[in-house]
């Protein structure tokens, strides 16, 4: 990062705009290091409540063992691979945009966040069949728990302890992930429009390293939700 209070790098891309360094901060290094700190105490609160969520699931498991295997038992782990694959590929395609943000090569950057979002939408797709598909049959969190007789969750449910107990943390736990995905597809959507408009280059890409590191750990997390629900009950 450079240090002057104005930055700007011209390519042969072109139409880059300006960057003025924030009032609050001496240059433009002090403004980088100082966001990408406040981003990691931000990761790590996300870590602690995706925490919560594991050590919850570890220990219900290990009190109702039957119940855990037999819910996950009902996951469609083809589509939980499928997913993976979107969020893994989507991963290194956000890696390669904040690459081309530091580069400076405004085409390749909007064309890697695009593709991002896509893959993104993607996993969104795959969680709506798998919702719809389970509420249909009556198996949802909490209140909604009441599998529809004669299913294929009722059998397999069927004289169970807690039977709703596992369908309540796939739910919360794939839920808030969710969420974090919807958010995701905000923000790089958002860094679309500005990366279209030239305010991402060499000297200023602090917003696409930042979501970057953000989209990484949606990822990580899911990497540890799908064999903990698809693969290992």
């Amino acid at each position: 990062m450079s240090g002057h209070a104005k930055v700007v790098t011209p390519t042969p891309d072109g139409g880059f705009a300006t960057h003025e360094v924030a009032h609050h901060f001496k240059t433009a290094e002090q403004e980088y290091q100082s966001g990408k700190l406040a981003f990691w105490l931000f990761l790590a609160t996300e870590v602690m409540l995706f925490g919560g969520l594991f050590a919850a699931y570890i220990i219900y498991h290990d009190v109702y063992p039957e119940t855990f295997v037999a819910g996950g038992s009902t996951l469609n782990w083809k589509l939980g691979a499928l997913n993976t694959v979107f969020l893994l590929t989507s991963s290194w395609t956000m890696a390669m945009g904040v690459r081309a943000s530091q580069l400076s090569q405004k085409k390749a950057l909007v064309g890697y966040l695009v593709v991002t979002w896509l893959f993104a939408a993607g996993f969104m797709v795959v969680k709506y069949f798998e919702y719809s598909g389970k509420l249909s049959e009556g198996v949802g969190p909490g209140y909604w728990f009441n599998p529809v007789p004669g299913s294929h969750y009722a059998e397999v449910l069927e004289g169970l302890p807690f039977p709703n107990l596992f369908f309540a943390l796939y739910f919360t736990m794939t839920g808030i992930h969710g969420i974090h995905v919807l958010v995701g597809m905000i923000l790089i959507g958002w860094l679309i429009v500005r990366a279209q408009k030239g305010h991402f280059h060499s000297g200023f890409y602090l917003p696409v390293d930042l979501i970057g590191l953000y989209w990484h750990v949606v990822d990580v997390i899911w990497i540890f939700l799908f064999p903990l629900l698809y693969l290992v009950p």
